[in-house]
């Protein structure tokens, strides 16, 4: 397992080195220049060229590239052209409310899919599947967006029971915070909920079919019995996959629901700083968002491990 766990940790640095590049390349050849936006159209050239310096922005891109690195691994991110702050603080402000949601999120729709999808796997072909199958295709179809806004609708505007907008700030309280993420948690949910439950019915018939379930039920056990020991167990490699998939979803691509919901996030700090053409910002984010997707399928990768044994011989 030790040695299985270090080869995967090097191809997870191989990739963040990798992914650091690629990100600095595309943000820094995407046109527009910082100064000559923050200061306008009519700006005189000496006044661009003389905050071109103050930012950094004169130094040749190998270099700035290396101090943008250099100063991630210390944990500097540098200074928001835009804000003058630094960006450390502003990633850190916002993701106290989309690491949170996304884990919001990613609970609801797991604990929503996991009994959907076993409960129509058991019954294949009755009414019970072709109900689930019949909600799931639904929650598939109908954009998060939606929902969001019937979410705002129906709860916040005629019941009354939620905020239509807006987050408290854990200063308020933990059940406060909880409270103002549950909409938005709800609406990320639903469509992922509806895609794990597919997947997890899916895998559990291809396992069902299996000769070793065949055995499990020669030597006595029930078919309830099987599908809960044997089963449900081997169904969920194809199931963690989804899981670390819709992780790194839902925590890089909630922009839009913070936009419904006006939730301070980082989706919508990386809105503001593309418009604003704050690039350190943005390269910043980026970053850490991809580092969570390598991280997440690292954890992924041993799981699979620890579900499947097998596969720690196999790389």
């Amino acid at each position: 397992m030790l040695r299985y766990s270090l080869k995967r940790l090097t191809s997870l640095l191989i990739s963040l080195a990798v992914a650091s590049l690629v990100i600095f390349l595309v943000i820094e050849v995407a046109p527009g220049d910082p100064a000559s936006f923050m200061l306008g159209i009519n700006a005189q050239p000496d006044t661009v060229a003389a905050l071109r310096t103050e930012l950094g922005l004169d130094v040749p891109k190998w270099q700035r590239y290396l101090d943008w690195v250099g100063g991630m691994l210390r944990g500097d991110f540098g200074t928001s052209y835009t804000y003058r702050t630094p960006v450390a603080g502003m990633i850190g402000d916002r993701l106290w409310v989309s690491l949170p949601l996304a884990l919001f999120a990613l609970t609801l729709s797991t604990a929503i899919a996991f009994p959907a999808g076993i409960y129509a796997a058991s019954r294949r072909g009755k009414p019970g599947d072709v109900a689930v199958m019949g909600a799931t295709q639904l929650g598939v179809a109908v954009p998060n967006f939606w929902f969001a806004m019937m979410l705002v609708l129906i709860f916040a505007i005629n019941l009354r029971w939620f905020n239509a907008g807006g987050f408290v700030g854990w200063d308020a309280g933990f059940w406060a915070g909880i409270r103002s993420l549950t909409l938005p948690a709800i609406s990320l949910a639903l469509p992922q909920a509806a895609i794990l439950a597919r997947v997890m019915r899916s895998s559990l018939l291809d396992i069902l079919g299996e000769d070793f379930m065949r055995t499990a039920r020669a030597k006595g056990l029930s078919r309830r019995q099987a599908l809960w020991q044997h089963g449900v167990r081997n169904a969920l490699i194809p199931v963690l996959t989804i899981i670390g998939l819709q992780f790194s979803f839902l925590l890089a691509g909630s922009i839009i629901i913070e936009q419904v919901f006006y939730l301070p996030g980082l989706g919508r700090l990386v809105f503001q700083s593309i418009s604003s053409r704050d690039l350190i910002v943005v390269e910043s984010v980026v970053m850490l968002l991809v580092f969570s997707v390598i991280l997440v399928n690292f954890l992924v990768d041993l799981a699979y491990a620890l579900v499947d044994p097998r596969l720690r011989t196999r790389t």
